[in-house]
């Protein structure tokens, strides 16, 4: 049957992981599609169309940054909460390399984009470039199929977990606004409530996830960016509950949320001028941190960790690999567009940062698949480099 004849590569794409980076791909294709159109106008207007009451009327495009990335955060924490109770971060010699590189792969790029941006206003979005998009990485290790073994998977999925940890870090410590006490107290208050009911051993998620709502109020109007309240409640809810409320939220985070995310933050009106700003510190900055930065933090730092004997690469993976793997985490698409969105308050310059971001991620997508792509596994499951 025709239906048939669609719904089975979608549900094939799903099953493989690859869905949500198709999706993101399309959403972004879209979007720049009708930004450039005749009807770019009325498209761009609607992200900025406010709704809601008193404290709560906010654009579309702020709900969507600051109250659905919410969501999308707090998966974020249940992963890495789980990684560090159970997974590949719960033993701490076990957990060292990926940790390490992940360290490596978010100074790297941010030297280089502050060596480009020095002295300009441009500095302040030094962070844009550091983070890793782990659904598309992973993705693009899954389009590969049996060429990529399960252990640089598990190595590239531990590192950009910790990546996203460093990420809500740095947009807890440099990218929030004034704080405001009261509600600075109020949420504090609350996590406080929420920990010891957790300890209490209080087990219906209806109560955290009331509580996860007044926690996101205080945090959205303390001064601490809003998505923070997603992580908070993540180290909160209890640990039996983790697996469950994942697989709960993995469908409409990846399907829903985060294309939307891609629809609203790729909205950008490609002029005539913004080719020139390409070679500016900025976008070279973003472009060449995704693109260089990583691949160098990552693998340099974990050749010294390897060369002191302080840890090993993954078992059957040899240092070529190794490489295409570093390029891989420089796809930074969503997180990087959501510190770009933070980092400016001119539009021109966050629309150049997206841009810089698009292209610095294409370019490490490619250049990743054309390093990993040769290799085959053998049948004892090690890389025939």
């Amino acid at each position: 049957m025709p239906f048939r004849r669609v719904i089975s590569p979608i549900r094939e794409l799903s099953e493989r992981g690859q869905l949500a980076g198709v999706l993101l791909i399309l959403a972004t294709i879209v979007s720049l599609t009708l930004s450039n159109s005749a009807a770019g106008p009325g498209y761009l207007a609607f992200w900025e169309r406010h709704f809601g009451f008193g404290m709560l009327d906010k654009s579309v495009a702020h709900w969507v940054n600051d109250g659905l990335m919410a969501v999308f955060f707090f998966m974020v924490g249940l992963e890495i909460r789980r990684e560090v109770l159970y997974g590949e971060l719960a033993e701490p010699r076990q957990a060292m390399v990926p940790a390490l590189a992940a360290l490596g792969g978010v100074a790297a790029p941010a030297l280089i984009y502050l060596a480009l941006t020095r002295g300009t206003p441009a500095a302040h979005g030094w962070a844009i470039p550091t983070a890793t998009d782990i659904a598309f990485s992973l993705g693009i290790l899954s389009l590969l199929g049996d060429r990529v073994p399960f252990a640089l998977r598990v190595f590239l999925t531990a590192l950009a977990i910790i990546d996203d940890l460093l990420a809500v870090l740095i947009i807890a410590a440099f990218y929030s606004g004034g704080l405001h006490l009261g509600f600075l107290l109020g949420a504090a208050g609350i996590f406080g409530g929420l920990l010891v009911l957790n300890r209490l051993r209080v087990r219906p998620l209806w109560i955290y996830l009331l509580l996860g709502l007044g926690l996101w109020f205080c945090v959205l109007e303390s001064g601490i960016h809003a998505t923070i309240a997603g992580v908070l409640l993540a180290l909160a809810v209890p640990a039996g509950r983790i697996e469950e409320l994942e697989h709960t939220l993995q469908s409409p985070v990846n399907y829903v949320i985060l294309p939307l995310f891609a629809l609203c933050n790729t909205a950008i009106v490609l002029s005539a001028g913004v080719l020139p700003q390409l070679t500016s510190g900025l976008a070279l900055g973003v472009a060449l941190g995704l693109l260089l930065g990583k691949p160098l933090g990552i693998v340099g730092v974990t050749w010294v960790v390897v060369r002191l004997r302080l840890g090993q690469l993954p078992t059957g993976i040899g240092w070529r690999r190794f490489v295409g793997l570093g390029f891989t985490a420089g796809i930074g698409f969503t997180m990087s567009i959501f510190i770009a969105t933070l980092s400016f308050s001119d539009p021109a310059a966050v629309d150049l940062a997206k841009l810089a971001v698009l292209i610095g991620s294409a370019l490490s997508a490619i250049l990743g698949v054309l390093i990993l792509f040769p290799g085959r596994l053998t049948e004892q499951g090690e890389v025939d480099e």
